[in-house]
Order: C-alpha cells, then structure tokens, then sequence
C-alpha cells in the first residue's frame, strides 16, 4: 500500500489552482483546460479553499447565479479535508468515503504540494489487489 508521497510521484506533480476572486466562469474553465473536477483556491502561497464541479452545479446553476459576476470565494469549500503526504491509500480512501468527497488536497508542513482524486485512490488500491492476487496464485500453484 502506497503513501500519498509515493502516488504523487508516479504521474507528473502539477498543482491547479484558482484565486477566490476569479469569477465562477473563469474556474470552469481552468477546470475545462487541465481536465478535472476540482481545483485548490489559493490566497498567495495559503490555502483558501477547493472549488468543484459539485460547487458550481449546486451553488451556481440549481440557484440561478451568474457565473460571470459570481466569484469562486461566494461558493467555494472552504472546510477543506487535507492529507500529509504520509497518509496511505487507504486512509484517504476512509475519508473520502466517510466526508462524502472526491478530492484530496496533499499539505506538508502548511504548503499544498498536491492533489489526490478518487480516481487516483482507487487506481491504486486496485493495483495493489492485482499484485496481491497473482503473489497468491504463484504461491498456490507453487510457481
């Protein structure tokens, strides 16, 4: 089982984020450009907050705002869940499941040095099951 440290160095380490006075629309489309569902909002080198897709369907579209006028500060999460990067796989996997989200930001020493999505978990929890797996049937069938 991998640490967030080791996960985060397989693919390459880019941190996207956005300012809590961009507009909605302009975060959309920053999340449109990097393909993804999520985005950290920093206050110079300090983290404010995550803005997602679930924000902007939930507290923009369903209530009738504007995403030219409103800003990414009227509607982003600002109680974020965040890991070190010695968490494990699967204790993100437990908070993700258990706080009902999707994404992970990675802080070390009060510096954001990542993102996990639950896509990244999952990728690797199974993983680790296909390794465990075929160490199984090499050792069943004495090979």
């Amino acid at each position: 089982m991998k640490n967030v440290a080791e996960l985060l160095r397989i693919r390459p380490a880019r941190i996207v984020s956005v300012k809590p006075e961009d507009t909605v629309l302009d975060a959309i489309k920053v999340l449109a450009r990097e393909n993804i569902g999520a985005a950290i909002v920093m206050t110079g080198d300090r983290l404010a907050g995550i803005f997602s897709e679930r924000d902007y369907t939930r507290k923009v579209i369903l209530q009738g705002r504007s995403s030219n006028t409103t800003r990414v500060e009227e509607i982003m999460t600002t109680t974020v869940v965040v890991v070190s990067p010695r968490t494990h796989t699967r204790e993100c996997m437990a908070l993700m499941t258990e706080k009902n989200i999707r994404h992970l930001p990675v802080v070390d020493q009060g510096r954001v040095t990542g993102m996990v999505s639950i896509r990244d978990i999952v990728g690797d929890i199974i993983a680790d099951q296909d390794f465990t797996i075929e160490q199984l049937e090499h050792y069943i069938s004495g090979q």
